[in-house]
């Protein structure tokens, strides 16, 4: 986009002249402000210097910092804004000849300081550029008041990407692989070059090929405090996480290899480009419902010293802050100026770094309107939906918030999926032996219709899990009854109390091994039953080898070996990962388990099987209102392409059974002459607990099969039709 505002007026200003008398100052020709860039904001690279621009509406003056070196305390240079000629309505551009990509920069702004009304102008603060491209250094420290945060740095956007282009896989044929940059590689264990970096995952990109899975879902990677406080101080507590944001456009310095200013970019797209090369999409969690300045007793970075009363919701004439986040503050979405930020926030992730999608954090938010009601369609969401450069993007919700909305199965338009909450509640509770729970399961396990059909949705829209970053591990679910957050320091009050976990008898490791085989049945029941349900799975990082977290369900400060990836787990636990391994690709190669429309038990075919069956464990219809532990489920396959290249698709029959006596199951009479063999059987000893191939032992003849307790069978036969 080329923008020259000398084509605002007629190149003849007697065109002024003859109908406002003389040309007044006010009509001057103004100079001419050079959008060469995608991106109208920041620091933009010309040929001959750098162009700076930033918004702000009551501002009074404005000034660019200009730093030589990552460790300086003062600049080198201080660049005004002349408000007669760099200010465009409330835009503030200056070009600065000579200078080039990884410059070092802040922004700084004089205007009213009025805290009980919401304006916090101070003409000492050094503000991160809101579309700062990269940041360079950490906090510095403040031993004269002054915040010294980590500086921008000038990018240059040019990557060759070898001809890459997003993968752009069906959301329904998508397996997520929610994973920490960091977390993945830093152990010592990991035996990488580069531990904890971009470059260290792309060394582990073997091993995501051999598990199976087609995406993974970075937890945050724009900018967030690393390890220090806004007075440069240690923090005890670090943001290990990353969900609290410094600068939405950045990649996050602490995952770069070496020290050079902007080198984080390079190595990020190298990660991207090599992701892509092995078949893997990219999926960013963003986080656009808080930053890291926190509260009205928080720092003044970057938002609030530029517009405060803009980028955050207010309240009390404007002194403090709603806080639907939980974390001090919440971004004003549906303003239009923090509305294009976000819009261009995605677009710049997508065109400059190829990310295939986006996880929104507690996207409740960004339905409410700037007083904090939640309102339907609201703009920022229906602008991301509709966004022609995401159209090709996953975009998907973490459809609550922090202060009450829950919003599963209503967020958004068609365009969104949800992180289904109920799924991971409903699965979690009929594993453990609650009552009642027969009918939600059959509902998870057929693709949550009850929360998508009525908004014409698909099942893919709803994204199945078990566990996320967020609570237990897989491996703790099934070990322990209560959280322990001790090693938080926050004498255990923090993290959910209602985890749906139980410990089958011990809290924590134990060498019973009746205690064991229990858990080891279970952490395969839950990775079956997600994996075979309708829908879209999302696998944790580790969860496949039981990773543990020692109990805690909320590691969000542990940037240590309770959170990193012990990768001495995949062969210690090699049988688990086997089976994981062997389900997904099952999903992979199996449309039964991945279909687009809803089953519904009425779509009847030629040999009698509808697309979905119901039954006891005595072959019977289901009373739904009976509380039983035992559920069978009868897929019938999905008609396939006729032709000799695609194999037959296969039936499905699921028998699924919580409760904690052995007990036997009869085959439903539709099924007794389809010649099924064994995929999977959670009770039995590796490796007969699955059969990659698919041609595991026949159900018995007389139709009776014994499951043992907390356990689940599937079998699969190829269509004959």
């Amino acid at each position: 986009m080329s923008l020259d505002l000398n084509h605002w007026y007629p190149g003849d200003v007697s065109f002024f002249a003859g109908r406002c008398g003389e040309l007044s100052p006010m009509l001057e020709r103004p100079p001419s402000l050079k959008f060469s860039h995608p991106l109208p904001y920041g620091a933009i690279c010309h040929d001959d210097g750098v162009q700076f621009i930033v918004v702000s509406r009551s501002a009074t003056a404005m000034r660019v910092l200009i730093y030589d070196h990552v460790e300086d305390r003062e600049p080198s240079e201080i660049v005004d804004f002349d408000p007669a000629l760099n200010r465009w309505g409330d835009i503030w551009s200056v070009f600065v000849p000579g200078m080039g990509s990884g410059q070092l920069y802040h922004f700084q702004a004089d205007g009213p300081f009025d805290p009980a009304h919401g304006q916090l102008f101070s003409g000492k603060a050094r503000l991160i550029d809101p579309y700062a491209k990269a940041l360079a250094g950490n906090f510095l420290p403040a031993d004269d008041g002054v915040i010294r945060p980590p500086k921008c740095v000038v990018i240059d956007d040019e990557f060759d990407w070898q001809g890459d282009r997003h993968i752009c896989r069906e959301l329904s044929e998508t397996i997520i692989y929610e994973m920490h940059i960091r977390g993945f590689t830093r152990s010592k264990t990991s035996h990488a070059k580069d531990p904890g970096t971009y470059l260290g995952l792309i060394e582990k990109i073997p091993y995501l090929q051999s598990l199976g899975v087609t995406a993974v879902e970075l937890m945050p990677v724009h900018e967030f405090s690393d390890g220090y406080d806004c007075l440069g101080q240690k923090l005890e507590r670090p943001n290990y996480w990353g969900y609290d944001p410094l600068a939405f456009f950045s990649p996050h310095r602490g995952y770069a290899v070496g020290g050079e200013p902007g080198g984080q970019v390079r190595q990020f797209k190298e990660m991207v480009r090599a992701l892509h090369q092995a078949g893997i999409e990219v999926i960013l969690d963003v986080v656009f419902n808080h930053t890291a300045e926190g509260n009205h007793e928080g720092p003044v970075l970057s938002f609030k010293g530029l517009e405060n009363r803009v980028y955050y919701m207010l309240e009390n004439g404007g002194g403090t802050y709603k806080n639907y986040s939980g974390c001090g503050n919440t971004l004003n979405g549906n303003h239009p100026i923090v509305r294009e930020l976000i819009f261009h926030c995605l677009r710049h992730w997508v065109h400059n770094y190829h990310v295939d999608g986006f996880r929104f954090d507690l996207a409740s938010i960004l339905s409410r309107d700037r007083e904090g009601h939640l309102v339907p369609n609201p703009p920022v969401v229906e602008s991301i939906s509709e966004d022609p450069l995401l159209a090709d993007t996953k975009i998907i919700a973490e459809a609550w918030d922090a202060a009450g909305a829950y919003q599963v199965g209503t967020f958004g338009q068609l365009r969104w999926a949800e992180w289904n909450g109920r799924y991971r509640d409903d699965v979690r509770r009929f594993w453990r032996g609650d009552p009642d729970m027969r009918g939600p399961l059959a509902t998870r396990l057929a693709g949550s219709s009850d929360l998508y059909q009525p908004g014409g949705r698909r099942p893919y829209h709803s994204i199945n899990f078990i566990t996320s970053h967020d609570g237990f591990t897989l491996n703790d679910l099934v070990s322990y009854n209560e959280k322990h957050n001790e090693a938080n320091g926050e004498n255990n009050f923090d993290g959910d109390n209602n985890n749906y976990s139980y410990n089958h008898g011990v809290e924590g490791p134990t060498r019973r091994a009746a205690v064991e085989r229990v858990r080891e049945r279970q952490i395969r029941n839950l990775l079956a039953s997600l994996m075979l349900s309708q829908g879209v799975p999302m696998l944790v990082a580790g969860d496949e080898c039981r990773r543990t977290q020692d109990g805690n369900n909320n590691a969000y400060c542990q940037d240590n070996e309770m959170s990193w990836f012990d990768w001495r787990l995949p062969t210690k636990h090699a049988a688990l990962r086997r089976f994981a391994e062997a389900l997904i690709a099952f999903r992979r190669l199996e449309p039964t388990v991945r279909q687009t429309n809803f089953l519904s038990g009425l779509q009847i075919r030629p040999d009698g099987l509808s697309d979905v069956s119901w039954c006891n464990a005595d072959a019977g219809p289901v009373d739904w209102a009976k509380n039983d532990p035992s559920l069978v489920c009868l897929l019938a396959a999905v008609p396939r392409k006729k032709d000799r290249k695609t194999p037959p698709n296969h039936h499905i029959l699921l028998l699924s059974h919580a409760g904690t006596e052995p007990r036997t199951f009869r085959l439903p009479p539709v099924s007794k002459k389809i010649h099924w063999r064994t995929f999977l059987n959670t009770a039995a000893a590796p490796p007969e607990d699955v059969y990659p191939e698919l041609n595991g032992p026949a159900p018995p003849r007389d139709g009776e099969v014994l499951l043992e307790s907390r356990s689940m069978i599937c079998f699969v036969a190829p269509d004959t039709l």
